[in-house]
C-alpha cells in the first residue's frame, strides 16, 4: 500500500444490496452492511460544482481506498464529513491504476431532502 494509508482519513461503512427470500415465495432486496473501509473523499472541483448546478445534475466525488478494499459498483458508502454531517455516496465505478497501490471509486453524493 506504499504510503497511501496515511491519506485515508475517513472511515466509511460499505452497504451492499442483498436479496433474501420473503417467506412467501418471493424475494426482497435490502441494504446490509458489508464492512468498513478507510478512504479519502475528494471534493468536486469548482468547475464540476458549477456544471452540476447549471445542469441540475448530481455531483460526483472520487474516493481513494486501499487496493484491497471490498467496494463494488452499486455499493453505498456512508460516513461523516469533517463537520460531522452524515453523507451517503452511491458507487458508480471502481478502478485501479496499473500498479495496484490504491483503488479509486467514482461516487455520487446522495443528497438528503430536508424540509424547510
Amino acid at each position: 500500500m506504499k504510503g497511501i494509508g496515511r491519506h485515508l482519513n475517513r472511515r466509511l461503512e460499505v452497504w451492499r444490496e442483498t436479496t433474501v427470500d420473503d417467506g412467501a415465495g418471493g424475494q426482497e432486496t435490502t441494504l446490509t452492511q458489508a464492512g468498513t473501509v478507510r478512504g479519502k473523499v475528494d471534493q468536486p472541483s469548482p468547475t464540476e460544482r458549477l456544471m452540476a448546478q447549471q445542469s441540475g445534475s448530481d455531483h460526483s466525488h472520487n474516493v481513494y481506498l486501499s487496493a484491497r478494499a471490498d467496494v463494488r459498483r452499486g455499493d453505498e458508502l456512508r460516513g461523516t464529513d469533517a463537520l460531522g454531517n452524515a453523507q451517503k455516496f452511491r458507487v458508480l465505478s471502481v478502478v485501479q491504476p496499473s500498479a495496484p497501490v490504491y483503488s479509486k471509486a467514482l461516487v455520487q453524493l446522495t443528497q438528503s431532502q430536508q424540509g424547510g
